[in-house]
C-alpha cells in the first residue's frame, strides 16, 4: 500500500523536476500548482492527498451571465473526451476540473499527464466559454473600447464575434415578371 508520505514525494519532485510553479496548501498534504497558459494566463491547480486518492481541482470560470444550458450541454460534450478529469459546476455556477485518481496510480508520469490535461483543457476550452457565457458582455466592453479608441489587445480573441462587420451591399432587386433573366458579365 502507497502511503501518503510517498505520494507527496512523488508530487514535489515530479513538480521540481519538470520546473512547476508550486507552494504548500493550506491543509496537510495539498499542493497548488501554477499552471501558465495562452488562453487562460493561468490555471491554479490543487492536489489534494486524501486516505485512498489524490483529488485534483481547477478552477476555470466564474459562473456565466447568459446561456448557462447551452454550457453546461458544451462542458458535458467536452467531459466525454476527457482523461482524468471533468468538468464540473459548484452550487453558484463557477466552472472547474475536477478529478480522482487512485494513490497506488500516482507516478511522475501520471501526474504530468494529468496537469497536462488540465492545464490544455482549461486553456483550451477558455475563450469558447467565455464566447457562451459572457458575450454579451464581450461585445459591449468591445463597442466601449472601440468608442473610445482603447486598446484591444486582450479581446483579440474574440474579435470573430465582437467586432463590428462590415456592411453588405444589400441584395440586387429581383427583375420584374416577364423580364429577360440577367446576363453573366464576360470574363474576358
Amino acid at each position: 500500500m502507497v502511503t501518503r508520505g510517498e505520494v507527496a514525494a512523488v508530487i514535489e519532485s515530479t513538480l521540481d523536476d519538470r520546473d512547476v510553479a508550486w507552494e504548500r496548501g493550506t491543509a496537510d498534504g495539498s499542493y497548488v500548482v501554477t499552471l501558465p497558459g495562452t488562453h487562460k494566463l493561468k490555471t491554479l491547480c490543487n492536489l489534494v492527498i486524501g486516505d485512498h486518492t489524490l483529488r485534483v481541482e481547477a478552477f476555470v470560470m466564474r459562473a456565466p451571465d447568459e446561456h448557462r444550458e447551452q454550457l453546461w450541454a458544451w462542458l458535458l460534450q467536452r467531459n466525454a473526451r476527457l482523461y482524468g478529469v471533468a468538468f464540473a459546476i459548484d452550487t453558484v455556477g463557477d466552472v472547474y476540473l475536477m478529478g480522482r485518481i487512485s494513490l497506488a496510480a500516482v507516478t511522475a508520469e501520471e501526474l504530468d499527464h494529468l496537469l497536462g490535461v488540465v492545464l490544455t483543457t482549461a486553456d483550451e476550452s477558455f475563450d469558447p466559454m467565455l464566447e457562451i457565457g459572457f458575450g454579451s458582455a464581450i461585445r459591449r466592453e468591445w463597442a466601449w473600447r472601440v468608442a473610445r479608441g482603447e486598446p484591444l489587445d486582450n479581446l483579440k480573441a474574440f474579435a470573430h464575434f465582437a467586432a463590428p462587420t462590415a456592411p453588405t451591399a444589400p441584395p440586387p432587386a429581383a427583375p420584374p415578371p416577364g423580364a429577360p433573366p440577367a446576363r453573366e458579365p464576360d470574363a474576358r
